[in-house]
């Protein structure tokens, strides 16, 4: 199994994934739990809109119909609210559902939340990260170091 190991997250391949209750783009509510027995792909970005934010996702969404084909549900985690997300979906044709964690619950709970630095100076934000969690419920896959213009065929070059 391949696994890029985080120092941010707590959680490694193997682990139990942490679960979650939260809403989809549309106010519908995705559970851990509703997703039981299936394959998902979580990633944690930081704002809808931004450059790397919009690469990461539309190379998702480029890969999404092959990473469908095996089996996976693909779901993006940000802070931005779910109206947010219904227009970074509408503008950038995205095909997969992005969960509105507003109060940061998922976040802190993969260990996508916390102290990062740029240019020196030191800010709390999210951690640019992708979980893969098999039809178990565990974890199979982590990654921290993210490409932002090739991630969806990292995702597929791994799991397929």
């Amino acid at each position: 199994m391949f696994a890029c190991f985080s120092i941010m997250t707590h959680l490694k391949v193997g682990d139990k994934a942490p679960e979650f209750n939260s809403i989809n783009q549309n106010s519908e509510p995705i559970s851990s739990e509703s997703l039981k027995g299936t394959k998902y792909i979580i990633f944690f970005y930081p704002k809808d809109n931004t450059p790397g934010c919009t690469a990461e996702a539309c190379s998702i969404r480029d890969h999404y119909k092959k990473l469908q084909k095996a089996g996976y549900k693909i779901f993006g985690v940000s802070p931005d609210s779910a109206k947010k997300h219904q227009n970074f979906i509408g503008k950038f044709d995205l095909q997969y559902d992005l969960l509105a964690d507003t109060e940061k619950e998922m976040l802190k709970a993969y260990g996508a939340w916390g102290e990062k630095s740029f240019m020196g100076k030191k800010y709390i934000g999210v951690h640019r990260s992708t979980f893969v969690i098999d039809e178990n419920g565990q974890l199979s896959h982590i990654y921290s170091k993210v490409k932002t213009k090739t991630h969806g065929q990292d995702l597929l070059d791994d799991l397929t």
